[in-house]
């Protein structure tokens, strides 16, 4: 093997011209791209999805910021597709359910003490079931 001349190759030399990271299309902005927007123009809809695997060249990389103030011309749709791979934040109706499910899963350890080990079936002071929305049960409380 022979050694070059030259020394190292020019290429070796970092540069700070291109980054490993996809940035946001958007002019004069930096920040890292999270989302690809695709537009359907056949349909007149605009697509938001989670961040391509590859640079195409006919999609926009958004960052954060863009991607949620992201607005189409008029008559045209705006779909937004979800990572199924992220968690999705809970809403108010997740966090009462949780909060129910916790009062109710506390409920048979008191009872059990007030009942002094009585049967657990049918007992007046258990909670009457209203309704139900899939896998949750809307329970009224004994007391009302």
């Amino acid at each position: 093997m022979r050694e070059s001349r030259r020394g190292p190759l020019k290429s070796a030399v970092p540069s700070n011209v291109v980054s490993p990271v996809r940035r946001c299309s958007r002019t004069a902005c930096g920040r890292p791209a999270v989302a690809t927007l695709t537009y359907v123009y056949a349909d007149s809809t605009a697509v938001l999805g989670p961040l391509a695997t590859y640079a195409e060249p006919h999609c926009y990389d958004l960052c954060a910021e863009h991607s949620e103030r992201l607005t189409a011309p008029r008559g045209w749709d705006v779909v937004r597709l979800t990572d199924p791979s992220v968690p999705a934040r809970p809403s108010g109706d997740d966090l009462e359910a949780l909060a129910n499910a916790v009062r109710e899963a506390a409920r048979p350890q008191e009872r059990a003490r007030e009942a002094g080990g009585k049967g657990t079936g049918g007992r007046p002071g258990d909670p009457m079931e209203v309704g139900r929305r899939g896998h949750l049960r809307m329970l009224r409380s004994p007391d009302n």
